[in-house]
Order: structure tokens, then sequence, then C-alpha cells
């Protein structure tokens, strides 16, 4: 039997059964649902990488909580447009998901997001005088209409009882809150997304394992899988591949060849949160709280203490503390960095080496903090924190981008889409803000690699995101229209029911 016998056809092959891949796809069969598409993932479950829930915090990043998105400039002004950027981007997801709803793609709405208040927490007179400034830069804009700034001791107890009990006051403390945050299940997410891939016709294949990617004569790739239980290889011709595995994309889109992946490198960057045992605990805080990180921290070290909603139920995290592996996925190697540096990005590698030395100490002084030491940071939000109310996991593993720039290379702490110039290929690589804002990622794919398709797509995208192409932030009277729009179909208008332990809870604590 020939060769081309044993290649198996499909129009499109994902990479990764994450966040990412699950929305292209759902993307790409609402749009051309004659096209094939097949999912690969070298692990045995949907989203259990970076998209599991307890992998990353579950913020709906739309920049109402998070601090690094509104720097304080050296005049002491603060630059909003970061959080400008990221909160229209998040309006986008935001909407998908709420059309998904509309049409019977994504069901029961409330197994995957949540309303709970986004809070910006600082102390101390500088940081206060830093808050109130971010709150007046901030409020009278339209996406963040609703922003309160809370200043007293009485509001904040009443607010956030929890993290009052026991505080000095006399150092001073202030808030930004606003209600319309979200708590996001990626995990629960992400399996919706892809039983939609799978009900339509799609192929998922779990325990398969990308072993190369060639590029064929007529532009498709040629993608070489192996399923990790029988040892059984498969070559899958394909007319386009995404590559959305996480900290594993680096090593596929080198492994492609492909010039735009030449030069880039990856740092990974562990993390660890603290989550609570405690029931009564748990019952008794019900917002995302976001500090600011320490100095020399990078942004995904922005400490906060969270309230997710996984399965139904209520938990309480806070960290994250961060951490330093060779390893590129968290079930990945720790061969996975070495195997990484090439003669076209070792130069990248070695200048950023040189210039982070801040980071470097950081997470030096990160692993050797003991469970007690991590137990003492937490104590900046909750005074009277106890170890044994907590347990240490292991959250998700997190490559930053490291990109070519002169003769060196800097270190970036976002996303970064690559696309081959033919629009064959295309990787996602980086982290945070990531899943949040995946559904602009993911049109950035389909209109660098799909530049005559999506001309023609453009009603339609419309229809499922009313404001593609506009800017929320300048026409505030379509802002009130999606928001509530998506409130509604989301199910974000509906109180939590608060069970009788739960409020038992919150009486006894407060």
């Amino acid at each position: 039997m020939s060769n081309a016998a044993k290649t198996e056809k499909t129009d499109v092959v994902l990479i990764g059964a994450g966040i990412m891949s699950a929305t292209l796809g759902v993307l790409l069969r609402q749009l051309q649902p004659e096209w094939t598409i097949s999912v690969f993932e070298r692990l045995d479950a949907a989203a259990a990488e970076s998209s599991d829930p307890w992998n990353n915090a579950g913020t709906g990043h739309s920049a109402l909580c998070e601090l690094n998105y509104s720097p304080q400039n050296a005049d002491g002004s603060v630059d909003i447009g970061k959080a400008v950027d990221i909160n229209e981007r998040f309006q986008v997801s935001r909407q998908f998901w709420a059309s998904a709803v509309d049409t019977g793609v994504l069901d029961d709405p409330s197994g995957f997001i949540n309303p709970i208040p986004h809070v910006s927490f600082v102390h101390g007179a500088d940081n206060v005088d830093y808050l109130r400034k971010r709150y007046e830069a901030l409020a009278p804009h339209p996406l963040f209409h609703g922003m309160e700034y809370i200043d007293t001791p009485d509001e904040f107890a009443a607010r956030l009882p929890l993290m009052a009990k026991g505080r000095d006051f006399a150092d001073p403390i202030a808030l930004n809150w606003t209600d319309g945050g979200t708590d996001i299940d990626f995990g629960a997410l992400t399996k919706q997304l892809l039983a939609y891939v799978g009900y339509s016709g799609g192929e998922i294949a779990f325990g398969t394992e990308v072993r190369d990617l060639d590029k064929q004569a007529d532009g498709s790739w040629n993608v070489t899988v192996r399923n990790l239980r029988t040892f059984r290889s498969r070559t899958i011709n394909a007319k386009f591949v995404f590559v959305g595995a996480g900290g594993g994309a680096l090593p596929l889109l080198q492994k492609s060849g492909i010039k735009e992946a030449k030069g880039f490198g990856g740092f990974p960057i562990s993390g660890q949160f603290l989550r609570s045992t405690n029931p009564e605990l748990i019952a008794a805080h019900e917002a995302k709280v976001y500090g600011k990180a320490a100095v020399g921290a990078p942004p995904m070290s922005v400490p906060h203490l969270d309230t997710r909603v996984i399965n139904g139920r209520k938990g309480l995290l806070f960290g994250p503390y961060a951490g330093w592996t060779p390893k590129f996925l968290k079930d990945g190697s720790n061969t996975d960095l070495f195997k990484s540096i090439k003669p076209n990005n070792i130069g990248s590698l070695v200048g950023v080496g040189l210039t982070e030395m801040g980071l470097t100490k950081y997470l030096i002084s990160e692993l050797l903090k003991s469970q007690n030491g991590k137990v003492g940071v937490l104590e900046e939000f909750l005074p009277r924190a106890e170890g044994r109310d907590w347990e240490l996991i292991t959250a998700g593993q997190r490559v930053q981008v490291i990109r070519k720039k002169g003769v060196g290379g800097v270190l970036e702490f976002g996303t970064a889409v690559i696309s081959a110039a033919d629009g064959s290929i295309a990787g996602l690589l980086g982290a945070s803000p990531g899943a949040s804002t995946c559904v602009t990622a993911m049109l950035d794919v389909m209109q660098r690699c799909f530049p005559r398709e999506y001309a023609q797509w453009t009603p339609q995208l419309k229809q499922m995101i009313p404001s593609l192409g506009v800017k929320l932030s300048e026409n505030q009277a379509l802002f009130q229209e999606v928001w509530d729009w998506t409130t509604k179909s989301l199910e974000l208008d509906k109180v939590n029911a608060t069970t009788e332990q739960d409020a038992a809870g919150f009486a006894k604590v407060r």
C-alpha cells in the first residue's frame, strides 16, 4: 500500500483540547459547517492543562480589578489604555458565549460563568492615593460604569468581613469595587464547546500526541500523530493547522519550521495557590480581590483572594506563588526548555537572562518560601489567616513569550499569535489574559489565515458578536444593549442561591 493511501485527509487540525482550540473549532463549525475538523489532545481529557479551573484564577479578565492593567505614570496620573483594551476584548468573548447559549451551542451558563464582584485592594497612604486616581480615571468610562471607591473601615468590613477581621485600620485601606465581574470555569466552558464540535461531526482524539508537522508542496500539512495507548501512528493531511497546545505550542511551531516562529523562545513559570479547606471561610467571602504585585514580580504574580464556583460549589483560593521548572506543561518533561533552545533563539534567551535579574531574584525568593512563609503573605489579605485552613495546590504552567529584539530578546507577559505568511498554520504563545480574551485571539487567527473567507463570514459573525469592528468604549448605547443582552442570556442577573451552611458560616465569621 502506498504512503498516499495511508494518509487521511481533513480540512482543519486543532492541536490541544483547551479553550483556544475549542473556541476556534466552534467558530469554524458555525461558519463553514461542511469543513472537516480533527482535534488531537495528548492527555486523556479536555481542558486538563491551563484551562482546568484549578490551574487558573478563573477571572473574567475585564480589567475591573487587575491593577497591572492601569499603571501609574511618572506624573502621578493613571494610564487606563490597556484596561480599556482588555475590557473591550472580554466583551467580545461575552457576546460570543451569550450567542452560543441562545443558539444551543452552550447549555446551562451557570455551569461555566457566575456573577462575582471584582475588587481592587490596596493599603498604605501612597497606594490609597493611587487607587483613588485609578477610580477617578475609570469610573466615568462607559465600560467601567458602576465602579465604587471605598476607603472607610466600616464599609470595608461590611463588604469584606473576612478581610476586615483582625485588621489594623490605622494603616489606610481602599477598594475599587465593581459588582459586574464574573467567575469563569474555563474547563467546563471548554468541554461544552468541544462537545458541540464532536456532536456536529468533528473528530476528537484524546491520548493522541502530535509528533511531527511536515509542509507539503501544495501548502497543506502532513500531521503525524501517535496514540499513546496503542502506539499506533497516523498521518493526517490538513489544509490548516492551529497549534493551541498551551506551553506545548512553541516546540510544535519550531518543529513546523515556519520562519515566523524563528527567534521566539519561552520562559516557563509555574504557580501554586493556597486553597481553603474551611467551609466557614469559603462561605464568608464572596469576591475576587486583587492587590498589587511585589516589586520585581511579573504581572502574572499579582496576589489575589478569589471566590471560585466549580461544579456548582463555591471555593476560595489565594495566590499565586511563583515557581520555576523547565517544564513547558504541567504534565510535561524536564527537558522541555532545553529542547526549545535553537540557534535562531539562543540570542533572545541569553539577552533576557541578562536583563531580567529582578525576575530571577524574585523567583528564587518564591522558591525559598516555606508553607508558613506562604501563609504569611496571605496575612496581608487575611490578618488572622491560619495555615491549618489552607492546602497548597500546584496550578498551571505558563510559558511567557521571549521575542527577539535587536541582538537579544525581550520577555513579554501576554499572548502572541504566530502565523505563517500563507495562512496555513497558526499558533498561540503566552498566557494572561489568555482565556478571557480567547474569542478575539481566535478572530485574529481567522483574519490572518482566512482573509478571503473572513470577509464573507463577517455578516454572520456580527450576528454572534454585534460589536464586531466597533469600539464599545466609543458607543455607549451599543455597549448598554449588548451588556443587557449578555447579562440575561448568561443568566448573570440571577442571584446565586446560598446554602444554609454557607449562610451560617458567613454569620459565624462575621
